[in-house]
Order: structure tokens, then sequence, then C-alpha cells
């Protein structure tokens, strides 16, 4: 996969993830295909544009959500015009200057190229609880740390 193609893809996650910090509920919504899914921390599953703008215009409203703390950490190519990208995350909540763990996350997000355009085909924000093994939540903690230092 040429460096292009990645930055492409990376591009459109840092969008992805900005949209959401910067609380945009339109504009995060805009980043997917037609029919795109967006699967929540909580495991709400929510589908298509509307749905999904539906979906995120109370939460920015009434909760103060925390912004992400991400780092990209592989991007394969699934064909020409597809791909698949994993990321950590991690959020700093409100009133706080430190990473939450118990909010840790691997996120995955799968990009179609439609209409010479990059579309979020699929959105996942996955717990990373590790449990039984907090050491593992330490050591995703402490990575996602050294990005805010």
């Amino acid at each position: 996969m040429n460096s292009s193609f990645q930055d492409e893809i990376k591009s459109l996650y840092q969008i992805l993830i900005d949209t959401w910090n910067n609380r945009d509920a339109e504009g995060m919504a805009a980043q997917f295909a037609v029919q795109g899914v967006q699967i929540g921390f909580d495991g709400s599953k929510v589908i298509g544009r509307e749905e999904i703008l539906s979906h995120l215009e109370p939460i920015f409203e009434n909760h103060p959500t925390a912004p992400f703390i991400t780092k990209v950490k592989d991007i394969r190519a699934l064909g020409a015009e597809a791909a698949i990208l994993h990321a950590i995350a991690g959020m700093i909540p409100p009133g706080k200057t430190e990473i939450e763990p118990s909010v840790n996350a691997h996120q995955t997000l799968v990009a179609v190229k439609k209409n010479n355009a990059w579309q979020v085909e699929l959105f996942q924000n996955t717990p990373a609880q590790f449990h039984g093994r907090p050491e593992l939540v330490e050591q995703m903690t402490d990575e996602l740390n050294q990005l805010i230092k």
C-alpha cells in the first residue's frame, strides 16, 4: 500500500475524530457512506447518515463529551477502493487533565472509495477493558498519555 493511500485513510479518520472532538454531529455524519454504520462504545448500532446525525445531535447537545486522544496502529488495503484502519483511543473527561483508563477503546474504521471520495462504511468504538489484565490497560493508557505530554 502506498503512503498516499494510507494518508487518505488516516485523513478521513482524523476528520471523523476532529468532528467528534468539536461536537459537530453534522460534520461527523457527513463522513459516513449513505448506509454507513456506527457502533458506539455502549454497543449502540446506528445505520445511515441520517440516523447517525439523529443519534449524535442529542449526545452533543446534552452531554459534555470528552475529546478523543488517538493513535493509529495499522492501515491495510482491502482492495483498490477499500481499507481498514485500527487505532487506540482514550479520553480526558471534562475538568480532568489525564486519560480515564476505563473508557480506553479500540477503534476500527472501514473506508470505501465512492465517487472518487473516501467515506466511512463502518466505525466501531470497542471498549478496551482487558478483563483480568490490568497491565494491558496501563500499557495502552501510557501509550496514549505520551501523545499529550
